[in-house]
């Protein structure tokens, strides 16, 4: 498969070509909060193309059933505890021997209210596994890229990382916080064959708004929507290093 690109300049017009050849055929990828939601449909979707995936998440029965479903392999870890992260590293070079792709989507959200009503406690959870376990997760994937001399690391952040948003301010700081990792872990690799990637989703229709559903989320995107964006830009052999994704069908 080919893109056709055509860049303009003022006395210059030349077409370029780009092949895609990032095949996840054969890649082991890790995702973590892959038993539900965006993390499911990703996970889903890259061993439908062939890759190993790494499902990830707090309940062992939950990742069992899961890795099952979708001809994963299952390991639990809390993505807020580095410890934790370590040994998922370590139990999927045990597995696999490598890392390939390793793709930071657990996350946790907060119903919305004013900032003098926020609960800190679900504000350090927030940080904690929004935040830190980002760097977390990086930091280990990190590693291991560095020993074989690639590989592709993906954050999924949230178009609140985009803009404050009244009622969201704990929620939107713990991705604000994700984007200026990523960006700067994205400038710290420049120069090697490990990608960074940030993505940043609009609403989807998730369990994470279990708690209090939004009063439109019958306008948010379905998760697989979303997979699909992804998988498509991680194919490209020059993938996009930031991406917008939004419901093509509403209005904003």
């Amino acid at each position: 498969n080919y893109i056709w690109l055509h860049f303009k300049s003022k006395n210059f017009r030349s077409p370029i070509c780009y092949n895609i050849v990032m095949n996840p055929q054969g890649k082991v990828v890790v995702i973590t909060g892959s038993t539900s939601g965006l993390g499911r449909s990703l996970a889903k979707i890259f061993v439908q193309a062939g890759a190993q995936v790494i499902v990830n998440g707090l309940k062992k029965s939950e990742v069992a059933k899961t890795a099952k479903e979708i001809s994963g392999f299952g390991i639990v870890a809390d993505v807020s505890k580095e410890k934790d992260i370590v040994a998922l590293a370590k139990k999927t070079l045990k597995k696999f021997g490598r890392i390939d792709v390793w793709i930071n989507n657990a996350g946790v959200w907060a119903a919305h209210a004013p900032v003098e009503k926020l609960d800190t406690k679900r504000l350090r959870k927030m940080i904690d596994v929004n935040l830190l376990g980002t760097i977390y997760c990086s930091k280990a994937a990190l590693i291991e890229m560095k020993k074989k001399g690639s590989g592709t690391i993906i954050n999924i952040l949230s178009t609140s990382a985009l803009t404050g948003r009244p009622g969201s301010s704990g929620y939107c700081a713990s991705k604000y916080g994700a984007v200026g990792f990523t960006k700067s872990l994205a400038l710290e690799v420049r120069n090697s064959n490990i990608k960074v990637l940030a993505i940043y989703p609009g609403g989807m229709q998730t369990h994470l708004f279990d708690e209090k559903k939004p009063t439109d989320i019958d306008t948010y995107m379905d998760p697989n929507f979303v997979a699909q964006k992804i998988l498509e830009n991680f194919r490209k052999e020059n993938p996009d290093e930031e991406i917008i994704i939004k419901n093509p069908e509403k209005v904003y």
